[in-house]
């Protein structure tokens, strides 16, 4: 367990790749604090069973990624409750799907808001504690869409993008304080939100469900296979080991060959 005796701060974590990253951490022995929307109950259980993989403890905190004091007061939370946060995985994210010039103002300011501001203002207030220890590791999950464009997701390829420079400018100022800061670049990952999008197209295209997923949801992915959560996690975890401790201001690209085109 070699996390044992850090701590770790994972924004929108309450299911899918950021749950996975969570287990993760906490299966090496990191104390974890995990935030996002979600059913109150199923929530204690993920807190009940992230204490119990770690053996030091887990809370949980429904921080709207939306409002930078709610953030700024998260993260003294986690300090409080659990030290740190030595970790920060920024993770925190939503989509909308529009042409520009019908993408809705709110619908803009949102997903700006959540994925790259959250990332801007989790990462500052969490720096100081990293900077006292010489140590720190802030690991972003940023996308195929920080590197390449889709069209119809002007807000998303923006935000994904802007946290891919906010990234590099971060491990710059921090390269020799012991702290780095990477990008995680997925391609599409294999969640139950993606499975359930399957019968409504095989009904809407008259397809198979293999032709939804090839030729659909996998057109650009080269190994027309999806990204699981816990390769994603898997390379978080390695970011957090000192053999990865040169490794700062990257995109790590973990999407099946899709931005090798």
């Amino acid at each position: 367990m070699f996390l044992k005796g850090k701590t770790a701060l994972v924004t929108g974590s309450t299911s899918g790749i950021g749950l996975g990253y969570a287990r993760a951490l906490a299966a090496e022995g990191a104390a974890v604090m995990i935030n996002g929307f979600g059913d109150s109950a199923e929530i204690d259980g993920y807190v009940a069973d992230l204490s119990k993989s770690s053996g030091a403890g887990a809370v949980y905190c429904p921080a709207d990624m939306r409002k930078p004091s709610e953030i700024r007061d998260m993260v003294a939370l986690c300090h409080a409750e659990l030290g740190g946060p030595d970790i920060v995985i920024n993770n925190a994210g939503i989509q909308y799907v529009a042409p520009v010039d019908e993408f809705p103002e709110e619908k803009w300011d949102a997903i700006l808001a959540i994925i790259l501001s959250s990332t801007f203002h989790t990462s500052a207030a969490a720096l100081p504690h990293m900077k006292a220890k010489a140590w720190g590791r802030i690991i972003n999950t940023g996308s195929m869409h920080s590197l390449v464009a889709s069209p119809y997701k002007a807000a998303y390829n923006a935000a994904k993008h802007g946290v891919s420079g906010l990234t590099k400018t971060i491990a710059l100022e921090v390269a020799t304080q012991g702290i780095t800061a990477n990008t995680i670049c997925p391609g599409y990952v294999w969640t139950p939100l993606v499975e359930g999008q399957i019968p409504d197209t095989m009904k809407a295209r008259g397809m198979t469900r293999d032709q939804v997923i090839n030729d659909v949801l996998l057109d650009k992915q080269p190994q027309k296979q999806f990204v699981s959560i816990e390769q994603v996690a898997a390379l978080a975890l390695f970011l957090c080991r000192e053999e990865a401790s040169a490794i700062t201001g990257s995109n790590l690209s973990v999407d099946g060959g899709w931005t090798a085109q």
